[in-house]
C-alpha cells in the first residue's frame, strides 16, 4: 500500500529519520567536543580519519540505499513477497564489501597516510583510530540492511529508536574511553573509535530484535526462507553499484579536500574540522527528507498521474527549508557560540565563525537541490546520479586544487567551493528531470 503524500504523512515518514540524523549529529558534535578537550591533535586526526572511514562506509550505504529503492518499488507494485530476496541479497553483498574494506584499512591505509601526510604524528593518530574503527564495517551489515527495510516500508520510527540507543551508549562510552575511568587508562582517539564500534553492535542487536517482533517481518516474509537469487543480486548491483561508486567518490573528494587543507597548516585544518562538525546539523533535514524522497518516488513511479511526484518534491523542498531555518539558523545568527561548543579554544573561533556564516547560503542551495537529485535515485536511474555526481566532483576538486595549490587563497576563500558543488548538483538534476523521460526505468 502506497504512503499518502499529505504534508502530515511526509513529515510522519521523515521526522523519525531527521530525529535519527539529529541524534547522530549530537554524537558527532560530542565526539568532537570531547576530543578537542583531550588533544587538538586527536581532534584533527579523528576528523580526517573519520572521513576515510565514512568514504568507504558510503560504499556499503550505497548498497543499502539500492535495496531500499527496490523494496519500496516492489511495495508500490503490490509484490510484498519479493522483498525477502532483495533483503537477503543485500545482506550478503554488503557483508562481502565489508570484508574487503576491513582488510584494506588493516593492510594498506597506514602506509598511504604516512606517505602523504605532512604531520607524521597526525598520521599515526589516524592509523590508531582506523585500526579500531574498521571493525564497524561488520556492524554495518545488519544496520544498513535493516534500516533499508524499515525505510522502504515507511516504518521510520524504528530508525529513530535505534539511533537514540546508539547515541546514548556512544556518548557515555566516548567519555569513559577517551578520558579513562577506574583502572582503564585514557585511550584518546582509539577510545572514540572503540566507543562507536561497541555502540553500533548494540544498535544492530536492537534492530534485529525489533524486526523479529514486527508484523512487517511476517507481512513481507523476511527470513521466511533462504532466498538469495541471481535475479535479485543482478537488480541490486544494477541499481546499487552506481550508488556505491557515487557515495565513495563523493566522500573521497571531501577527504582529498581536507588532506590538502592539512598540507596548508594545522591551524587551517582545525578551523575546517570545526566547520565540518557543525555541518552535520544542516544534514538533519537534508538527509532525512532525502531518504523520504527516494521512498516516495519509488512507490509512485508506476502511477499514471504524472503530477504527483513533482507535487511531492515541492512539498518536501518546502519542509526542508522550514526545518533548515529551525535547526541551522545559528550558523547565520550566532556562529561563534556554535563553534565554541565544538572547540572552546579562542584561537580558532573567529575564523571558524566567519566561514560558518559564509557557507550558510550554500546549505540552502543543498536543501533545494537534494529532492531533485534523490528523485532521480528513487526512479532507479542511479547511473545518471553517478554521472551528475562525477561532474560535480570534478568541478569541486578542480576548484579546490586551484584555490589551495595554485592561487594560495586563505581558508575562508577556499570554502566557497561549497557553493559551486551544491548549485551544480541542483542544476544538473533539474536539467535531467526536465529533458529526459526518467519514468521509463525498470528494475
Amino acid at each position: 500500500m502506497r504512503l499518502s503524500y499529505s504534508y502530515s504523512q511526509i513529515l510522519k515518514v521523515a521526522f523519525p529519520l531527521m530525529l535519527g540524523t539529529f541524534i547522530q549529529s549530537i554524537v558527532m558534535i560530542t565526539d568532537a567536543a570531547f576530543l578537542s578537550r583531550y588533544s587538538t591533535l586527536s581532534f584533527d586526526a579523528s576528523g580526517n580519519a573519520g572521513l576515510i572511514y565514512v568514504t568507504l562506509f558510503m560504499g556499503l550505504t550505497g548498497l543499502g540505499d539500492a535495496s531500499q529503492i527496490i523494496m519500496a518499488r516492489r511495495i508500490g507494485q503490490g509484490q510484498p513477497k519479493a522483498l525477502n530476496a532483495v533483503f537477503q541479497s543485500a545482506m550478503l553483498v554488503i557483508f562481502c564489501f565489508a570484508i574487503v574494506f576491513f582488510f584494506m584499512i588493516q593492510t594498506s591505509v597506514g602506509d598511504m597516510l604516512m606517505g602523504y601526510s605532512k604531520n607524521k604524528a597526525l598520521a599515526q593518530e589516524q592509523i590508531d583510530f582506523l585500526s579500531v574503527r574498521s571493525y564497524g564495517f561488520f556492524m554495518g551489515v545488519l544496520m544498513l540492511s535493516l534500516n533499508s527495510f524499515f525505510m522502504a516500508t515507511g516504518k521510520t520510527w524504528v530508525i529513530m529508536v535505534s539511533t537514540a540507543i546508539f547515541a546514548f551508549s556512544n556518548i557515555i562510552l566516548d567519555y569513559l574511553l577517551i578520558f579513562g575511568f577506574w583502572n582503564v587508562p585514557p585511550m584518546g582517539v582509539e577510545g572514540a573509535a572503540l566507543a562507536s564500534v561497541i555502540s553500533e553492535g548494540i544498535t544492530a542487536t536492537v534492530l534485529l530484535i525489533l524486526l523479529y517482533k514486527s508484523k512487517e517481518r511476517l507481512m513481507y516474509g523476511i527470513f521466511s526462507k533462504f532466498q538469495i537469487t541471481i535475479r535479485s543480486l543482478q537488480r541490486l548491483f544494477k541499481v546499487g553499484m552506481p550508488l556505491v561508486i557515487q557515495g565513495f567518490f563523493a566522500l573521497a573528494t571531501w577527504t582529498v579536500f581536507f588532506t590538502w587543507i592539512e598540507q596548508m597548516s594545522t591551524y587551517d585544518l582545525t578551523v575546517s574540522q570545526n566547520i565540518r562538525a557543525i555541518y552535520f546539523l544542516a544534514f538533519v533535514p537534508i538527509f532525512g527528507f532525502g531518504a523520504t524522497t527516494k521512498t516516495y518516488v519509488a512507490q509512485y513511479m508506476d502511477i499514471k498521474d504524472r503530477t504527483v511526484i513533482p507535487k511531492i518534491v515541492r512539498r518536501i523542498q518546502f519542509l526542508i527549508m522550514i526545518f533548515l531555518l529551525l535547526i541551522f539558523h545559528g550558523a547565520l545568527l550566532y556562529p561563534a557560540q556554535m563553534i565554541a561548543i565544538i572547540n572552546p579554544d579562542p584561537t580558532y573561533i573567529e575564523d571558524s565563525a566567519y566561514i560558518l556564516r559564509m557557507v550558510f547560503g550554500s546549505i540552502l542551495f543543498f536543501g533545494l537541490s537534494t529532492p531533485y537529485f534523490q528523485t532521480i535515485n528513487g526512479s532507479g536511474n542511479t547511473r545518471v546520479t553517478l554521472a551528475i555526481e562525477i561532474i560535480c566532483m570534478v568541478l569541486y576538486i578542480s576548484y579546490a586544487y586551484l584555490t589551495i595549490k595554485v592561487w594560495n587563497w586563505n581558508i575562508a576563500a577556499v570554502w566557497t567551493v561549497e557553493y559551486l558543488y551544491f548549485i551544480s548538483l541542483g542544476l544538473f538534476s533539474i536539467l535531467y528531470l526536465y529533458i529526459f523521460n526518467w519514468r521509463k526505468k525498470e528494475y
